[in-house]
């Protein structure tokens, strides 16, 4: 399937022990739990605030919560220019 890149979503994945948001020409990776195997869904998507299933080792998958408006304005990100556009939020792993 071929999945055509919108200009207002965004990606979310992991690699290792980190989680990586992506959108536009903009990557911002943040450390998680070693555990973390993967993102397997995203439940909601409001503004900043992520709510998503993730699986971790040893451990069934669970919900879990990003709020990613601490990360951008610790990175000196003007939030609301940056997020305003973010329409959809996807799980990506070849992005």
């Amino acid at each position: 399937m071929n999945v055509q890149k919108k200009e207002d979503c965004a990606v979310l994945k992991s690699d290792h022990q980190y989680t990586i948001f992506i959108f536009r020409n903009q990557v911002i990776r943040f450390v998680t739990s070693s555990k973390l195997e993967k993102y397997t869904s995203i439940k909601e998507w409001d503004h900043g605030y992520l709510v998503v299933t993730a699986k971790y080792k040893n451990l069934n998958e669970m919900e879990e919560y990003i709020d990613l408006i601490p990360i951008l304005q610790n990175l000196y990100y003007d939030v609301d220019e940056f997020l305003n556009p973010i329409k959809e939020v996807r799980i990506d792993y070849a992005a």
